[in-house]
């Protein structure tokens, strides 16, 4: 995974562009917020926002890490199905933080830190905690922005990583 590593927290210089700019950060940002908080409060329709209809989700590095084997997940059925799976009944919170963007024209790179406790709907005895780094490509639709490639690779984890399967 590339980091970004920018001088500048901003390009522009001029006032409308370096309001633009801000927007721009903001709705990079709230593409991978709607994703998380679509996946915690179960809203298909939020999750599925954050997305392209042909957007790749690679959630592969966190599952070699962890010892569990993930697909590339290719589309957004695909994401939408695996990770909003209704059989595996998980109650699940994220926090992202350090967000650091990257645009050029209609197109965006954002890394992120995403922290994500995973804990079985019936038994909140056991847990997974994760600490990942999203490495995520966005293209610009209209005023909003949608992910179109996801790539997560993991930092640390704590707990059973069986819990993020359900089992």
């Amino acid at each position: 995974m590339q980091l970004m590593h920018y001088p500048y927290a901003l390009d522009a210089t001029q006032s409308a562009d370096v309001v633009r700019e801000l927007a721009d950060r903001q709705e990079i940002t709230d593409a991978l917020h709607r994703f998380a908080l679509g996946r915690d409060v179960k809203d298909r329709d939020l999750f599925r926002s954050a997305f392209t209809p042909d957007a790749a989700f690679d959630f592969r590095p966190v599952g070699a890490r962890i010892g569990l084997e993930f697909p590339l997940m290719r589309g957004v059925d695909m994401i939408e199905a695996y990770v909003l799976n209704p059989d595996v009944d998980l109650t699940t919170s994220h926090a992202v933080t350090n967000c650091r963007a990257r645009i050029t024209g209609d197109e965006a790179g954002l890394t992120a830190l995403v922290e994500a406790q995973h804990l079985p709907g019936a038994d909140h005895s056991r847990h997974l905690l994760l600490k990942n780094l999203y490495d995520v490509e966005l293209v610009r639709d209209g005023r909003r922005w949608l992910m179109r490639r996801v790539r997560v690779d993991n930092l640390w984890y704590t707990g059973d990583p069986q819990v993020i399967l359900g089992r």
